[in-house]
């Protein structure tokens, strides 16, 4: 594996080393040793998958509030989604940025999202299956999020959404999130 620092602190790309034969191709998604090598957080409560039937489906931009907060590592095992980081921490350099990065099944890059930042994607194509390494265990009572729409981000989504939960659509805007109103 590869590791890439991005823009936003502690936001890393993280790209397989592929070995190719006749059969195939072999390559790691984790590694413990090389992610804390790299700092990066080496336990993960849960493993998730979504799936989405629709392009244009957009999910997020989700977190959880301390002391639950959690470390995500996000990849996709079939088509392709647009995967999108915002830095909610407010000591950050890049405090309101926010990043995103083209994960498919075929390139497998997946992305490292620490704690701190949301995290939302949109389906780039029909039946994508999204999974998820999960530092912690979801807790009901500390799931939060923003609008994928707040003009504090003005992220540039590549498609119209098409499909969006009523959550997702009723997250409240940054301003009126951060002062826990």
């Amino acid at each position: 594996m590869r590791f890439s620092e991005t823009p936003l602190p502690g936001v890393w790309l993280i790209l397989p080393e592929p070995t190719h034969d006749e059969r195939g191709s072999f390559s790691r998604t984790f590694c413990e040793r090389e992610f804390a090598e790299h700092g990066l957080v080496t336990r993960f409560a849960q493993h998730s998958v979504s799936r989405s039937v629709r392009q244009g489906t957009l999910r997020g931009l989700h977190f959880q509030r301390p002391p639950h907060a959690e470390t995500k590592v996000v990849g996709c095992a079939r088509g392709a989604i647009w995967d999108v980081a915002v830095d909610l921490r407010s000591h950050s350099p890049t405090f309101c940025r926010w990043q995103a990065f083209e994960l498919t099944e075929e390139n497998r890059h997946r992305l490292y999202i620490p704690e701190g930042c949301a995290h939302g994607f949109q389906t780039l194509t029909d039946d994508a299956e999204v999974t998820y390494l999960i530092s912690t265990f979801y807790a009901p009572e500390a799931a939060a999020g923003v609008r994928f729409d707040d003009p504090t981000f003005g992220i540039a989504w590549p498609l119209q959404p098409i499909a969006i939960s009523e959550r997702d659509r009723g997250w409240p805007d940054f301003v009126r999130a951060a002062a826990g109103t």
